[in-house]
C-alpha cells in the first residue's frame, strides 16, 4: 500500500484529511499516534520533525505532505475519486479555498481556543480569550446561517473539500455556542453527520469522547 497516514482519530483536523479519504474509498495505512507517549512521538518527529498530525506519507513517490488542505489536494491530484473534492473550474476553486480557509481560521481555531483553555491547569485560564474566541464563532455562524439559507454543501450543490473543513469544526464548535439558535448551520451540521464519510469518522472517534474537556 503506497500511502500511509499518520494521525490521531479523535483530532479535529485529522478528521479533515480522513474524511477526503473515505469519501473516494482511497486505500491507506493508518499509523495511530500518541503524543502523549515519548517513543510515539519521537518516532512521528522521524517523518514530520513539527510533531503536528495529519500527514501522509507516499512511499511510491518518495513525498512527505503535511497539513489536511494540503493532504486533500495532493489526493486530488494523484489520487483522484469519483468525489471531486477539488474542483476544476478555475473560479470555484478559489472560493472552495476561501470557505477552506473560513472554516478553519474562523471556525477551527476560535473552537481550538476554547478546548485548549479548557485543558489548562487551575488559575491558568484564559477567560478573556475564551469570550473572544466565542464572539469569533457567533459571529461566524451568522455567515454560515445566510449562507446555508440557499445550499446544501458548503460550496453549493457539491460535496467538496469545504465539507471535510466544516465538519471536524461545526461539530466540535457546537459544544461551546451551541447551534440551536442557527437553524441552516444546524440543518448543514445534521447532513454532514448523515455523510457516510463523516458517520464513520464519528464512530472511530467515540471510544475517545470521554477525554473531551466540554460537556453540553
Amino acid at each position: 500500500m503506497s500511502l500511509e497516514l499518520f494521525y490521531h482519530p479523535f483530532a479535529s483536523y485529522c478528521w479533515k484529511a480522513l474524511i477526503a479519504l473515505y469519501e473516494n474509498g482511497t486505500p491507506f495505512e493508518p499509523h495511530l499516534v500518541d503524543l502523549g507517549d515519548p517513543a510515539a512521538s519521537a518516532a512521528f518527529k522521524q517523518v514530520w520533525p513539527i510533531g503536528k498530525f495529519p500527514v501522509l506519507r507516499d512511499r511510491a513517490r518518495g513525498q512527505t505532505v503535511p497539513e489536511a488542505s494540503v493532504i486533500i489536494e495532493y489526493l486530488a491530484v494523484n489520487y483522484p475519486g469519483p468525489c471531486k473534492l477539488i474542483p476544476t473550474d478555475a473560479d470555484l476553486a478559489w472560493q472552495m479555498r476561501v470557505w477552506d480557509r473560513f472554516y478553519d481560521l474562523y471556525v477551527h481555531t476560535p473552537m481550538q481556543k476554547v478546548v485548549g483553555d479548557a485543558l489548562r491547569p487551575p488559575g491558568k485560564q484564559d477567560e478573556h480569550g475564551v469570550e473572544e474566541a466565542k464572539a469569533q464563532l457567533r459571529t461566524s455562524y451568522g455567515i454560515i446561517e445566510q449562507r446555508m439559507a440557499a445550499q446544501a454543501w458548503g460550496l453549493g450543490s457539491a460535496f467538496s473539500m469545504v465539507d471535510c473543513a466544516a465538519a471536524p469544526a461545526l461539530h466540535y464548535a457546537d459544544f461551546i455556542v451551541p447551534l440551536s439558535g442557527y437553524e441552516h448551520v444546524a440543518g448543514y451540521l445534521r447532513r454532514l453527520k448523515e455523510r457516510p464519510s463523516f458517520a464513520r469518522v464519528l464512530a472511530e472517534a467515540a471510544p475517545y469522547w470521554p477525554l473531551f474537556p466540554l460537556k453540553r
